[in-house]
């Protein structure tokens, strides 16, 4: 039976979450338009991927997918299968959905990379989508050592956090604003390890240049034309993210 002091404390989380809801976005601060947003609505439905042959990878490594926000990592099943196709050692993040970041779930994940790099003997490359990439980032950001690359698909690293369609249900889920993560990070820096930010103009979800990001916020920037959702499973994806797991850093920073 509820009592009247947690009553009291749900009805003031409500309170405090309705008021993440109705923040404004800052002046001059842009999204993608609302017909690209609505487009993404078609690939909330999980329909059969299409068949994939993916080629040998030149270079085989352990790799590690990191889903979006509200996202488990079986929508990112069709990569996952062409990875390994292609000799990849593939990795699911270990969290199941993603919700945002806790002080909790983030040194989780900073040991099942460690645990991971570990067992291979080599350092992982992360791929992450959306917010998975910004965790990819923090955590080569971190440690170096463990990660061999990092490529986002379609992540809000650059520029004002509010530039995208999803910053007001991300406030009301997590609990915290958007720019107040509980877990202290600097997505702008870029890691020092090689640093792909593939992005697309078609994005609904996030903005073409936050996404993209600055010459000095990563190493390359690739430009794809699928939808945000399209990131996890797309060939057109997927076979960018076997391009850039084949490229030969000829320098790690």
């Amino acid at each position: 039976m509820a009592t009247a002091g947690s009553i009291t404390r749900f009805w003031n989380e409500g309170v405090r979450r309705s008021a993440l809801l109705r923040q404004p976005r800052p002046e001059g601060v842009k999204a993608p338009p609302l017909p690209l947003f609505l487009s993404e609505l078609k690939g909330l439905r999980r329909g059969r991927a299409a068949p994939f042959e993916a080629p040998r990878a030149l270079r085989p490594l352990p790799v590690i997918l990191l889903p979006g926000f509200g996202a488990h990592p079986k929508r990112m099943e069709p990569m996952a299968r062409a990875l390994e196709q292609a000799g990849h050692a593939v990795h699911d993040w270990g969290l199941g959905f993603n919700f945002g970041p806790t002080p909790q779930n983030f040194a989780l994940l900073m040991r099942r990379v460690a645990t991971i790099a570990r067992w291979h003997g080599t350092p992982v490359a992360l791929v992450g989508w959306s917010l998975g990439g910004l965790f990819a980032r923090e955590i080569a950001r971190r440690e170096p050592r463990l990660v061999a690359k990092v490529i986002t698909m379609g992540t809000p690293f650059s520029g004002d956090p509010r530039a995208n369609n999803a910053w007001r249900a991300y406030q009301v889920v997590t609990g915290h604003a958007v720019d107040a993560p509980p877990v202290e990070c600097d997505f702008t820096a870029k890691p020092p390890v090689p640093t792909i930010a593939l992005w697309s103009p078609r994005d609904g979800v996030i903005h073409p240049r936050s996404a993209a990001g600055w010459p000095g916020e990563r190493d390359r920037a690739v430009a794809l034309r699928c939808s945000h959702l399209g990131f996890a499973s797309a060939p057109e994806a997927i076979r960018e993210v076997l391009r850039q797991l084949d490229v030969a850093e000829t320098e790690r920073p």
